[in-house]
């Protein structure tokens, strides 16, 4: 089985600790690095190029999103997964801008955070759906007051498809089924819309074709 590689900074030794002991419990995942402060972990993950980076959001020399925006500029396969103290609007909006796939919070069950790390590693969004609508309205609002569109990446009409029923929080099953197509098809198309937007997971996704222009409040309505 190959293994999910993972980078923890945190600059609590004893955080840092606990999570390691708790993802190495698991057959599929293995810790390869870990730093104390911001500046350390950019240096260690562009070097090492973990499937799955967790950070905290606030560090010593560079903050989690500072790190975020650093490290999904060069390594944008690498899933960034927020595991923090601060339960903060502005951060939430921030780190997911800065491209993060998941926000949680150290209160979580150890469990959560073994699942979150799997989800984000195979492109799923960690975040609650309630915070995910109303961090993504204040990007379309932020987007609509700025004026702020660009030209669409050349997307079929199929991914197009598949890219609104993303937002609106479908899981592969759901998209195969109202689609009448594989979850095989559905991943290769979801595979095509990350290459095409040059993300990871399913929230920069979002993220991207909302500051875009691409996706209105309207594609994110309840199922």
């Amino acid at each position: 089985m190959e293994k999910i590689r993972i980078f923890i900074a945190d600059d609590h030794a004893v955080v840092r600790e606990g999570t390691r002991t708790l993802l190495e419990r698991e057959d599929d995942m293995e810790v390869v690095g870990e730093a104390a402060d911001g500046e350390e972990a950019v240096t260690q993950i562009e070097k090492l190029k973990p499937d799955v980076a967790i950070l905290d959001i606030s560090m010593p020399k560079l903050s989690g999103i500072e790190v975020t925006r650093k490290i999904k500029s060069v390594l944008p396969a690498t899933a960034v997964l927020i595991l923090t103290a601060y339960d903060n609007d502005e951060y939430i909006f921030a780190v997911l801008e800065a491209g993060a796939a998941g926000y949680l919070l150290k209160d979580i069950p150890g469990k959560e955070i073994v699942e979150a790390v799997r989800s984000v590693h195979s492109g799923e969004s960690v975040l609650h759906p309630s915070v995910a609508r109303k961090v993504i309205k204040r990007a379309i609002d932020t987007t609509a007051k700025s004026g702020q569109e660009s030209a669409a990446v050349e997307l079929s009409e199929r991914e197009q498809e598949v890219l609104r029923m993303i937002a609106k929080g479908f899981s592969n099953k759901d998209i195969a089924e109202a689609l009448v197509i594989s979850s095989r098809t559905v991943q290769g198309h979801i595979n095509k819309i990350f290459q095409k937007l040059n993300v990871g997971s399913r929230t920069e996704a979002i993220f991207q074709s909302v500051k875009k222009g691409w996706i209105s409040f309207d594609d994110l309505s309840e199922q």
